[in-house]
């Protein structure tokens, strides 16, 4: 039995949850595929995988040993990788979570530029808005999208976004312009419900502040906030990547700029401090360049802001 072949095919068909679907995409037969896995659980003297006429699941050895065999074939990779040179064109899959709203906006259009430019590279992402566990969730890496990131997390920063509080011109037709942070006690607020914190922050003086926020509509969607913002339910506070396009086209307005000091982080999260295989570190770095220190979404409204400002209407 070639070990390395057997490992291969374990993370193949642990992760795809199908002995066809594996033996279909290795072009062989199914009976290949099991006695493939029959060998090595003979090997190891444990069950890996618990079958089921429904379903294909781990058993707890097979849990604990699927994340080894990530770390031997990344291994085994980067040896020859460092032998075949790092300007080899990527190839293999790549697992990535993503936020929902960031990822269908903004990384959608990039990563089907790379898999056309990589066409040996298979892409699978999932969409989530909560933090899933990487290593029992198969990912390379996650996008994640915070104020602060725990420094003890193997990380590489893509880019950032601004954090704005904006509005419909019909609500504030009806409400009133919040003039100071405190007015928002007295709006309705549309609220997101995965935020750290329950209140919005400003820089108020010399200090960032919580301001306490309360609203009748609380979704754990940026998009859908933003939606309910332009039919004029209320105040929503949301990154600009979300925003941009909506406050260009009039949709809605930008409120309290001159309190606004908010940033938030884009990284590219990483399982543990494994080493990370070559197509994967190829594609971090094809979205850190392409987003950009400061993304194409803020540079937009830096520009139009600047021509406001030289050619006032």
């Amino acid at each position: 039995m070639d070990r390395l072949q057997a490992m291969d095919v374990f993370v193949r068909v642990a992760e795809a949850g199908s002995f066809t679907a594996v033996a279909d995409h290795l072009n062989v037969a199914r009976s290949a595929i099991t006695r493939q896995i029959a060998g090595l659980e003979a090997h190891l003297g444990t069950k890996l995988l618990a079958r089921s006429t429904r379903r294909l699941s781990l058993t707890s050895s097979g849990i604990a040993y699927l994340e080894k065999c990530r770390e031997i074939l990344a291994m085994v990779e980067s040896a020859e990788g460092d032998l075949a040179g790092e300007n080899r064109a990527p190839r293999g899959a790549i697992r990535v979570s993503v936020p929902m709203s960031f990822g269908i906006r903004h990384l959608v259009p990039l990563i089907s530029d790379f898999v056309t430019t990589y066409p040996e590279v298979t892409i699978d992402l999932e969409f989530s808005d909560r933090r899933v566990n990487l290593i029992e969730g198969g990912m390379d890496f996650a996008v994640r999208i915070s104020q602060q990131i725990d420094p003890n997390l193997a990380m590489r920063r893509l880019t950032t976004s601004d954090l704005v509080a904006v509005a419909a011109p019909s609500y504030l037709e009806r409400h009133g312009r919040p003039q100071h942070p405190d007015d928002l006690l007295q709006h309705h607020c549309l609220t997101y419900t995965l935020a750290p914190s329950s209140g919005w922050r400003f820089r108020i003086g010399d200090e960032t502040r919580t301001v306490p926020v309360r609203g009748r509509m609380h979704m754990n969607n940026g998009d859908a906030l933003l939606e309910a913002a332009i039919r004029g339910l209320g105040i929503t506070q949301q990154p600009t990547f979300i925003t941009s396009r909506a406050v260009q086209a009039g949709l809605l307005e930008e409120l309290l700029p001159e309190y606004s000091s908010t940033q938030l982080e884009v990284y590219a999260v990483f399982p543990g401090t494994r080493y990370v295989p070559h197509r994967v570190r190829v594609l971090v770095d094809y979205l850190a360049e392409r987003l950009g220190p400061v993304p194409y979404w803020d540079r937009t409204a830096i520009k139009n802001s600047s021509a406001t400002a030289t050619h006032p209407e």
